[in-house]
């Protein structure tokens, strides 16, 4: 990107609108209530041919030192001072409040390039207001309706003294293509495939994608920062302060990766207010686009039945699952082993379909074994990218018959016939079977178990479909 833009205002003034409209997705959480952004969030905006980084970030609010609402407006200087241009965004059908005053005075006093955005200009009240904004003593105010789309052009004009013309300015990826697709695949359909190859499984190359998860205030937004090495996310005593999923780009021992913190799950049946939905709809699209899934617990409370929930979330989605026992250093030496054994006893029997997943006692306050949650990451994301030849299926799948022959249907013996593995992320694996809807579900469980043994796939999920039908590939 050329430059960077910071997007400023008090709160609830459209400023996550517009951000939304610059980057041509829906990245920020939009409601009525005020405040409702709290972290800075970035990603790549667009306007026509123009490409910057965007910043979005929380309202400008007086705030008593220590509390919420300094350490926000504290994320707000930071994302200011890193800008090349910052847009202040006011509300024009509100017109001009003190609040506006005091900041755009603060702006001024500050020396960084700014721009006076007047928004909510699709209307004549609006447009009055945008006159009205002279008095800010910030330049000619620039209408425009981020719900709508109106006045882009004028916001064109405005940032181009900021573009900075780069070789790399017309490789830029479409904002509004979307990042890195999952591959599709139906199993229903019939599937041609040679010994080895894997279909439509070859993700577009790109940063690994790990999201941090789990129940409010066990210590996600810390150990983001922790892992960053930064405190780039808001922190704090307040359960529930994370409300949208927020991207860092990062790189560790030379790898590229997306860490996305997410607001707190809870219980579905206590969740409704409609802010609170929201986030935890924005929660759940995080872990959908994710490859690996940080689930992060309060060691001293032990694996909760909320935390067994958002863990079987991140498996039927098929992500590779990752455990964060945090608060580690909370626990009494001599307790340590009794807590470890009660959670991983709890993992074995409540989670089954991902046997064996990692579990990683650590203390994101006293950065403590953070190298060892990374190492067990990238383990576990080989493992879930196996890819098993044709062959070595096929002669596994003859022993595992040989050893336990699927039982009678209609006094007639079930046929497995052929296997090959159709897809990773997930390992997903295709059987051919003479009566697939009579094959027990305790015999399919039966050969997940013996694939997860003899392949070396402890912790991931493995799926596994049936199909009727002779071996396709037998010659003749």
């Amino acid at each position: 990107m050329s430059f960077t833009v910071a997007i400023l205002g008090r709160p609830n003034v459209g400023k996550s609108t517009l951000f939304n409209r610059l980057t041509g997705k829906r990245f920020a959480i939009v409601d009525d209530t005020p405040g409702v952004t709290r972290d800075r969030r970035e990603a790549d905006g667009a306007i026509a041919d123009m490409r910057f980084r965007l910043i979005d970030t929380a309202g400008l609010e007086d705030a008593e030192e220590g509390s919420l609402q300094a350490r926000m407006r504290a994320q707000t200087e930071r994302a200011m001072a890193e800008a090349d241009v910052s847009l202040l965004v006011i509300d024009a059908r509100a017109g001009i409040t003190p609040v506006d005053e005091h900041f755009a005075d603060w702006l001024r006093r500050s020396g960084r390039p700014v721009l006076l955005v007047a928004n909510k200009c699709e209307s004549r009240t609006g447009m009055s207001g945008a006159y009205d904004a002279y008095r800010l003593g910030l330049g000619d105010p620039i209408p425009v309706s981020a719900e709508h789309g109106e006045g882009m052009g004028e916001l064109y004009e405005a940032l181009l003294p900021y573009e900075k013309a780069t070789p790399d300015d017309s490789e830029a990826p479409d904002p509004k293509e979307p990042e890195n697709p999952e591959p599709a695949v139906d199993l229903d359909d019939d599937i041609e495939v040679e010994d080895g190859d894997l279909l439509e499984d070859d993700e577009p190359a790109g940063p690994l994608r790990i999201a941090i998860v789990g129940r409010p205030n066990v210590g996600k937004s810390t150990l983001a920062n922790a892992l960053l090495g930064e405190d780039r996310l808001l922190t704090g005593p307040e359960a529930g302060i994370t409300r949208d999923a927020i991207a860092v780009d990062w790189t560790f021992a030379e790898r590229e990766i997306r860490l996305v913190d997410t607001a707190g799950l809870r219980k579905r049946a206590r969740v409704t207010d409609k802010l609170e939905k929201m986030s935890t709809e924005d929660t759940a699209r995080a872990i959908r686009l994710a490859q690996i899934v940080i689930v992060v617990i309060d060691a001293r409370e032990g694996f909760e039945r909320q935390d067994l929930h958002v863990a079987r979330d991140v498996v039927d989605e098929g992500r590779a699952l990752v455990i964060a026992a945090n608060k580690w250093d909370l626990i009494e030496g001599r307790d340590r082993a009794e807590a470890m054994k009660a959670i991983q006893g709890r993992l074995q029997i409540s989670l089954p379909q991902a046997r064996g997943v990692p579990v990683v006692s650590i203390s994101a306050l006293e950065e403590s074994n953070l190298d060892r949650l990374m190492r067990a990451v990238f383990g576990i994301e080989t493992i879930w990218n196996t890819r098993v030849g044709t062959a070595r299926l096929n002669g596994w799948l003859a022993e595992m018959v040989d050893r336990h022959p699927p039982p009678l249907a209609q006094g007639r013996r079930i046929k497995l016939r052929y296997i090959t593995q159709v897809k990773s992320r997930p390992p997903t694996f295709a059987i051919w079977v003479s009566r697939p809807k009579d094959l027990p579900a305790a015999y399919q469980s039966y050969l997940v178990h013996g694939l997860r043994k003899a392949f070396g796939m402890e912790g991931v999920p493995i799926r596994l479909s049936m199909r009727k039908g002779k071996n396709p590939y037998a010659d003749g």
